[in-house]
Order: C-alpha cells, then sequence, then structure tokens
C-alpha cells in the first residue's frame, strides 16, 4: 500500500533546505534581537534577511513586513486594525461568502461587539465574486474591503487586481487573506493595489507558526498583541526568528521555482479531475474550471458523505480533506460549497485533494485507482444511491 500525501492546503511537509536554515537560528544564532549585544545583532541580522525576502516575492518593502504567528492572526490583526483605526470614518466592512473563517467569525464577533457592520457578498457557482459586487456595496462609511486571493476549498482565483482598482478610486483600504496564494501563483501588491496582505509560512512548505502581514507605508493599524515593542511596535512578543528564518528561505524556495511547479503540478490536478470525471459517475468539480490554484481539486461525490470517503482513503493510506482544515471536525457541510449554491446534501459529500511541489505521477495514478473502488463500496450500501437508481 502506497501512502500518497494530498492535503497540502491544510499543511505542507517543510523542504529539507528550510529546516536546514533553520538549525543555526535555534543553536548559534539564538540571541533575542530585541537585546543590546553582539548575540542580539546576529539574530536581528537572520530576522532582517528573511523579512527582505518575504518583501521581495510580493513587490513590497521590507519594512511594511509585520511577522506573525500566522495567517489567522495577520487577518484578525487587519479586521480589528482597520475599525479601531477608522473610528472617525464609519465601522462598515465588505467581505465575502467564501472567506476563511478567520475572517467570517472575526467580522461576526465584531458586529456582536458593535465595532463593525458587515456587508458578505454573495458567490457566483464557482465562488467568485466580482469588482461591480464590491463597488456597488461600498458607502461612505466604508473603512475596509476583506476578499480573499484564492479559496482554501474550492482553489479560485478572485479578481485581486480588478477589486485593488475599485478600492483604491473609492478610497477605502483594501485586504486580501493570501494565505493559499501565497508561493503559489505571482502576487504583486503594488500592481494589484493591495493595501494588506496576510500570509502563512506553512502553506508554502515552511514552518508552522509562523506568517507575515503586509501593511502598504502609510497605513497605520494598531497592534492586535499589545506588550513590547517588538516588529517596529506593530506585534508585541519575542520575536521567533527561527520561524522568520524559515519562512523567508520557503518563500524564496517558492518563487524560484512557481512557473515551473505551477505547470507540473497543474498538469497533474488537471489528470486527477479528468481521471475523476470519467471514472466515477454523479460527480461534480467544484471551483472555477480554469481560475484556480494548480494544486486544488474539489469534487463533490453524490450519494456519499465526505467523512466516510475520507475514513476509506485514510485506510488506503491516502490523505485526504472533506473542507477546510480548521473545520474538517465539524459534521456541518463546507460554508462555501454553500455559498455557491449546492444543496446541503450535496456539499456534505465533497473532497479535497491538494497537491504540492512533491506529488508525483505514481501517486495521482494511485488514488485514480483506489478512489473508483471506494466510492462504488461506499455508495453500495448508500439507501439514497439505491433510491436514485
Amino acid at each position: 500500500m502506497q501512502r500518497v500525501y494530498l492535503d497540502n492546503a491544510a499543511t505542507t511537509m517543510v523542504r529539507q533546505e528550510v529546516v536546514d536554515a533553520m538549525i543555526p537560528a535555534f543553536t548559534t544564532y539564538y540571541g533575542n534581537p530585541s537585546s543590546l549585544h553582539e548575540y542580539a545583532r546576529e539574530a536581528g541580522k537572520l530576522a532582517d534577511e528573511a523579512r527582505a525576502k518575504v518583501a521581495a516575492v510580493i513587490g513590497a518593502k521590507p519594512e511594511e513586513i509585520v511577522f506573525t504567528g500566522g495567517g489567522s492572526e495577520s487577518d484578525n490583526m487587519v479586521l480589528r486594525g482597520a475599525a479601531a483605526a477608522n473610528r472617525k470614518k464609519g465601522k462598515h466592512i465588505i467581505t465575502s461568502a467564501v472567506e476563511h473563517h478567520a475572517v467570517l467569525y472575526t467580522l461576526k464577533a465584531m458586529e456582536r461587539e458593535g465595532v463593525a457592520e458587515v456587508t458578505v457578498l454573495p458567490v457566483d457557482e464557482y465562488g467568485l465574486v466580482t469588482a461591480q459586487q464590491v463597488k456597488d456595496a461600498i458607502r461612505d462609511d466604508t473603512v475596509l474591503v476583506s476578499i480573499m486571493f484564492a479559496n482554501n476549498e474550492v482553489g479560485t482565483i478572485m479578481p485581486i487586481a480588478e477589486i485593488g482598482e475599485v478600492c483604491r478610486e473609492k478610497g477605502v483600504w483594501f485586504h486580501t487573506d493570501a494565505v493559499q496564494a501565497t508561493g503559489h501563483v505571482p502576487i504583486d501588491v503594488e500592481g494589484m493595489k493591495i493595501d494588506m496582505l496576510s500570509m502563512s509560512a506553512h502553506k508554502f512548505h515552511g514552518p508552522k507558526g509562523i506568517g507575515a502581514l503586509y501593511i502598504r507605508k502609510g497605513i497605520r493599524i494598531p497592534s492586535l498583541i499589545i506588550g513590547g515593542g517588538q516588529e517596529k511596535k506593530r506585534r508585541a512578543g519575542t520575536e521567533n526568528v527561527p520561524g522568520m528564518v524559515g519562512m523567508g528561505v520557503a518563500i524564496e524556495l517558492a518563487a524560484q521555482h512557481m512557473a515551473e511547479n505551477a505547470s507540473r503540478v497543474g498538469a497533474l490536478r488537471d489528470k486527477l479531475i479528468k481521471g475523476i470525471s470519467s471514472s466515477i459517475p454523479d460527480v461534480k468539480l467544484n471551483g472555477h474550471p480554469s481560475l484556480r490554484l494548480p494544486n486544488n481539486v474539489n469534487f463533490s461525490i453524490r450519494f456519499i458523505e465526505g467523512e466516510s470517503i475520507l475514513l476509506m482513503l485514510d485506510i488506503n493510506g491516502i490523505a485526504a480533506s472533506s473542507g477546510s482544515a480548521c473545520t474538517s471536525g465539524s459534521l456541518d457541510p463546507s460554508h462555501v460549497l454553500l455559498a455557491m449554491g449546492l444543496p446541503h446534501e450535496i456539499a456534505h459529500g465533497s473532497l479535497r485533494l491538494t497537491l504540492s511541489e512533491f506529488t508525483t505521477e505514481q501517486e495521482i495514478d494511485y488514488v485514480l485507482d483506489i478512489l473508483p473502488q471506494i466510492v462504488q463500496r461506499l455508495r453500495d450500501m448508500s439507501p439514497l444511491y439505491h433510491k436514485a437508481n
């Protein structure tokens, strides 16, 4: 039996080069960058180098990068920070129905607290929002638009540059949760007119527990974590220098191999989509057919539940997901699929397979051999399937 990992949207394997780069920051250059001695300066230099690497990949300046504990913290910092910084203007925030829960749940909490009034834009059958929708929703008291770069469940890539243009014209800050997109597709924060952008290292073969937030120069939002004056007083807490180093190396390597990986992984993705579509009846590809991440495959498989498929795949050595990793323990169907118009019973049968640059064609062949057998076995036990057939 093979072991195949196709849950890379949840987290990725850390590259060996990243591990090797991090070790000296644990063992040799272990000083606290905020102290006043040579050990601190050595650690501080590593942090500065990592900051520059992250900035370079998205077209930002090093001083515009704030290291955080991950994508969820970055999202929280933007949403709460933008609301606090713009109290005099208003408290209206625009988002979409398919955002990660780090955005949607935070905005719900802010509404309960009375510090935000939220407009949630609907999406089409592919999970897309349009720039026109954003333009129509902007009001005089709108302080922030937060639309994800690419969806974590179905892989649909949003029209970020067009939305950025609308927001810049209207004088409204634009934030994008780019956790799934960073390291996989090109990002240019200046060209796309992005004001703030969230990212997380463990989505592109970096370590867990480290992320970053791009904040365009001139934008000031209060800190989410209060304490010391680290990160130029934008994020308190002793710097995670090993994590910073790891993120810097991981994003640099991802950028260097991005075009090559997108082509090769995209071909494997397409083979997987074609194979599932042709070998399993009554399935539906979720997400946009072309405007999608090169590593994302998401299907609804009728008459059976996603959790059952996952358990059977796991028995056969295949790691996959039924939705976002943060809610994989929930029995509720994906809010993304429901927002895209899928009926409750079909949304329950979702399967997400996400590839990486380390995925092989042999692994895809193995999945295409095993998955149809699993689906048929589960359908043979399904009263819904027998009733429909």
